[in-house]
């Protein structure tokens, strides 16, 4: 990948590569190999220009992560990028090889926070991307094909407003996406937009998860009074009119503005606000669609599936690098059931050695009690889904209800 920047452009190097039919169809190889490693894809869209999209994007996959989720938030939004701003990240150098990219991560969540953008490859904050159609599809699939995503439970894609270039290229490049969030504000004129945006969905087969009302009325923090001041109740109407599902509404607070300013999601920022908790309660319906087993989280990457348990006295060690041993369980073709199992004696712990040794075992997913942010990206690096914050026992036991979706786990506190 490369970069040329002059005073009004900025770009990645977007064009198609020459080579006709057969280097399509080894660039769509490549691009589902690379997606295959993640659990759900979703989009975020709105028909309409300000009303809060970018926002509402980077709080729901900071709330997935909170939940413990592996989360990627990629910013196609070519000619207005704000996620990295959002984050905190905006600046933030690259690293990669010349076929590869390694997306930014944003620390401090117990899953994880990955996130590419076209910002990052701008020279000057100021500078604008001036492309056509073709370029815009090209840098887009390389934000896909490209970046080194490694294991997800959630690819969030947050699209520019509009049914135009960028938002019809993903939803041709993710053929097997989850759906898409559709984000409004209340007042008609923003509602109309987003009737289009949800026949445009409609259009392309896209399916529509459900529509987020932002700025949903303000409450004054000295009388109480609600004021609806962009009107009330317009995206739930629309949603019940069209049948698609309403997710919720996300209140108008003063903190949204200083949580943009300062890069922190309003989620984790500002936890016990009443947007903290519409969010919250928008990613517990969304964690509710998954499939209950093995097959809600990422491990799948067209490998048998074989999960890892670091053991000390019987039951999981606390921290994976100070185990005696790795029990390691093979799971059936049905996501369900418990195979062979098998204990092994782990190599000297040095850093990265372990992620190596258990790719080498032909492992899929580690469950673990606590695990660095660090050793967490090279388990990802090395294919292998990792689950952190579970309480000790057994490892047979904990396995079991891994896969039947009961496993219960916490805050991760190796996470610094």
């Amino acid at each position: 990948m490369s970069s040329e920047t002059g005073n009004h452009t900025a770009g990645v190097a977007g064009e198609r590569r020459p080579g006709g039919r057969e280097q399509d169809a080894l660039d769509r190889q490549a691009l589902q190999s690379r997606m295959a490693q993640i659990g759900h894809k979703i989009l975020v869209l709105s028909g309409k220009g300000g009303v809060g999209k970018s926002t509402v994007a980077v709080n729901l996959s900071a709330a997935l992560a909170m939940a413990g989720k592996r989360v990627g938030l990629l910013d196609v939004d070519i000619h207005g990028p704000s996620v990295p701003k959002l984050l905190h990240v905006d600046g933030t150098p690259l690293t990669g090889s010349e076929n590869t990219l390694y997306p930014v991560r944003v620390e401090g969540f117990p899953g994880s926070v990955s996130v590419m953008s076209i910002g990052f490859l701008l020279r000057e904050r100021n500078d604008a991307v001036i492309w056509r159609g073709p370029r815009k599809y090209g840098v887009i699939k390389q934000f896909l094909k490209d970046v080194e995503w490694g294991s997800l439970d959630y690819l969030v894609v947050d699209a520019p407003p509009g049914t135009g270039d960028e938002p019809l290229a993903v939803a041709e490049l993710l053929d097997d996406s989850d759906g898409a969030i559709v984000v409004t504000t209340p007042q008609e004129v923003s509602v109309q937009d987003v009737r289009r945006c949800v026949v445009f969905c409609r259009e392309v087969n896209l399916p529509v998860l459900g529509v987020v009302e932002n700025m949903s009325g303000y409450t004054c923090p000295k009388c109480g009074e609600r004021v609806g001041i962009f009107g009330s109740g317009g995206g739930e109407n629309m949603a019940g009119e069209m049948k698609i599902p309403y997710l919720g509404s996300i209140p108008i607070e003063p903190e949204v503005v200083a949580s943009g300013d300062s890069g922190v999601p309003m989620v984790k920022g500002f936890p016990h606000s009443e947007t903290a908790k519409a969010f919250g309660r928008i990613v517990r319906t969304l964690l509710e669609r998954e499939p209950q087993g093995a097959q809600s989280v990422a491990a799948g990457n067209g490998k048998p599936m074989r999960i890892a348990v670091p053991v000390t006295g019987g039951e999981m060690s606390s921290h994976f690098g100070q185990c005696e041993r790795f029990v390691i369980f093979d799971v059936g073709e049905d996501g369900k059931s418990v195979g062979r199992r098998e204990e092994l004696l782990p190599p000297p712990h040095e850093p990265g050695t372990f992620p190596r040794w258990l790719h080498e075992q032909g492992a899929t997913v580690i469950i673990a009690g606590g695990m660095g942010s660090r050793a967490q990206s090279l388990f990802s690096q090395n294919d292998i889904q990792v689950v952190v914050g579970a309480t000790g026992g057994a490892p047979d036991v904990l396995v079991r209800n891994f896969l039947e979706g009961r496993l219960e786990t916490g805050a991760d506190a190796c996470d610094h």
